[in-house]
């Protein structure tokens, strides 16, 4: 069968290039241009693979990738992520686990401003996790927080990935966007919750601070009114221009980026250098991902040429006598398995052409599952042995901390992260009544 040959040389050229080391967006590419040369003709099977790059990315709808990596990077790079992190530390009276909370809380605030897990935990780590094992807190309570608040970035707006998914799978960006803020709200209490009653039950986990200043309640709250506030004000801007309908996605991106540029000159934290760094970086990832997207369209083109996509469909709804969701199950376990070993676009790009017609086929509601495999996703960002957040946390550490130790402290997080993923999968209706509003 000439689509089974044609799937095992797409898919199966990804993951062995992969295997062998090759960059992801290399070894597409390169899977690209092998299954044109043997499905598309030859030299003009490559002429047309060449053709087609530019359409994939010459759409507004791709607009907001490079203003919302923009906005998070004048946030980190002008320091304006680290000042909001340090005025909830200084908020945070005694509880148990308080740095532990303090992580979640600022991971969770820079998730809303800069839609980059990788920055969100490296900003959280190299503000908190030095006084956190200068004071003896477990691994669990210290690089486990740090590590998984990052994935929140994937999930709550502003969100790159979010905007790739959405127009791959051909969802609504504006929902997509906007059910996000759920499950990202869920992780965060199901994190503080975790960490409180562990640190309750077992105060050694988390060692009180016994010499911390004793701050009045103006000093705990005005660095909160004055540096997390006015920053949540453009969070407040860009999720209220979708919801409200006042705005594309495109352009509540356009607001989130100028409000950023604003809040630093403002605060006189911008400089020419470090906006230039902030564009230099946004340039960059906005490159990466771009042409992983370019990369995407020829690959789709080419299974629906061969008809692999089609047969596949087919198969699995005639052959395989599996129900719809027992359908979204496998494929939520294979995007967890996937995210043991590769990063998240990468995954976006190898299985929305495959899952997408599928489930299209059986009536399941694309929203609810394009929700749960952003979840899918940020869990992968976490998972051993290459989830992407475990090495940037090493990384802060400076290999202080071995790989396995990493692993044993995010599990716990892992846990409530699969948890959450159950309960949308379980009970829809816990995502579907924001879109709803929008609606309205």
């Amino acid at each position: 069968m000439e689509w089974v040959q044609a799937l095992a040389v797409m898919l199966g050229g990804v993951i062995v290039l992969i295997m062998l080391g090759l960059p992801v967006v290399m070894a597409f590419m390169t899977a690209n241009l092998i299954g044109a040369l043997l499905y598309f003709g030859g030299e003009i099977g490559i002429m047309q693979m060449i053709r087609n790059l530019r359409p994939s990315v010459a759409n507004y709808n791709m607009a907001p990738i490079p203003l919302f990596v923009l906005m998070g990077e004048i946030m980190l790079q002008t320091g304006m992520a680290k000042r909001s992190i340090e005025a909830i530390d200084k908020l945070i009276a005694r509880v148990p686990g308080r740095l532990s909370i303090v992580a979640v809380l600022g991971g969770t605030s820079f998730a809303a401003l800069s839609g980059s897990s990788v920055a969100n935990a490296a900003i959280v780590g190299r503000t908190l996790l030095p006084e956190m094992k200068s004071l003896g807190y477990a691994n669990t309570m210290s690089i486990g927080p740090a590590t998984a608040v990052g994935g929140i970035a994937v999930l709550i707006p502003p969100s790159a990935l979010a905007v790739i998914l959405g127009s791959l799978a051909h969802i609504s960006i504006n929902e997509l966007l906007l059910s996000g803020i759920i499950p990202g709200v869920m992780m965060m209490v199901a994190f503080l919750a975790y960490i409180m009653i562990r640190c309750t039950l077992n105060p050694a986990l988390a060692p009180m601070e016994t010499e911390r200043e004793e701050l009045s309640f103006g000093e705990r709250v005005m660095p909160v009114v004055k540096n997390v506030l006015p920053l949540m004000l453009i969070f407040v801007a860009v999720v209220g221009a979708i919801l409200g309908g006042f705005a594309t996605p495109t352009e509540s991106a356009a607001i989130g980026a100028v409000a950023s540029f604003i809040a630093g000159l403002v605060y006189r934290r911008l400089t020419v250098t470090n906006f230039l760094a902030a564009f230099r970086e946004s340039l960059k990832f906005s490159a990466m991902i771009l042409f992983i997207i370019c990369c995407s369209g020829t690959f789709s083109q080419i299974l629906a040429f061969t008809g692999a996509t089609e047969k596949l469909t087919r198969a699995v709804i005639e052959g395989s006598n599996l129900t719809p969701f027992v359908i979204v199950v496998l494929m939520l376990a294979l995007l967890i398995v996937l995210g043991f070993f590769m990063e998240s676009a990468s995954i976006i790009m190898l299985t929305v052409p495959i899952f997408f017609p599928i489930l299209s086929a059986v009536q399941v509601d694309l929203l609810w599952f394009g929700l749960m495999m952003m979840v899918a996703l940020e869990i992968g960002l976490c998972t051993p042995p290459f989830g992407i957040l475990l090495f940037v946390v090493q990384g802060v550490l400076n290999g202080r901390v071995s790989m396995g130790a990493i692993y044993h402290a995010v599990f716990p997080f892992i846990t409530l992260q699969l948890l959450v993923l159950a309960i949308i999968l379980l009970f829809p209706g816990t995502i579907s009544w924001l879109p709803a509003l929008l609606q309205q």
